[in-house]
């Protein structure tokens, strides 16, 4: 049974920190690419950060030098480190999970930049 199970959302103030985890189940976590997307109430899911399977990391422009995606194979987990958090971040995050046409999402965590 696949699973994608994000935590460490939550409540911060502006210009805050919080670090999401995503935690990987039932397929081969390496050979997948896994990126984090977003959804504010009423807007599209847009994509935040991605990290393929062969090492290469890219990023929506205005997440550059905020956020950091990495992951940890050995722990089947995929992080989101977000810095400099601003009110406009506040949406659910969601984990992703794709190789070819295979795609997997988890539930989401919800994150709120307010004061």
């Amino acid at each position: 049974q696949v699973r994608l199970v994000e935590s460490g959302g939550g409540l911060v103030q502006p210009g805050g920190s919080l670090r999401l985890s995503c935690a990987a189940s039932g397929f081969t976590f390496s050979s997948y690419d896994m990126s984090w997307y977003r959804q504010a109430p009423g807007k599209e899911r847009q994509l935040v950060a991605g990290f393929t399977s062969t090492g290469s990391t890219n990023y929506a422009d205005s997440m550059k030098g905020r956020f950091t995606i990495s992951r940890d194979n050995a722990k089947n987990t995929v992080y989101l480190q977000m810095n400099s958090l601003r009110p406009e971040d506040t949406a659910v995050y969601y984990c992703n999970a794709l190789r070819y046409l295979t795609s997997y999402w988890g539930q989401g965590t919800q994150v709120t930049v307010s004061s």
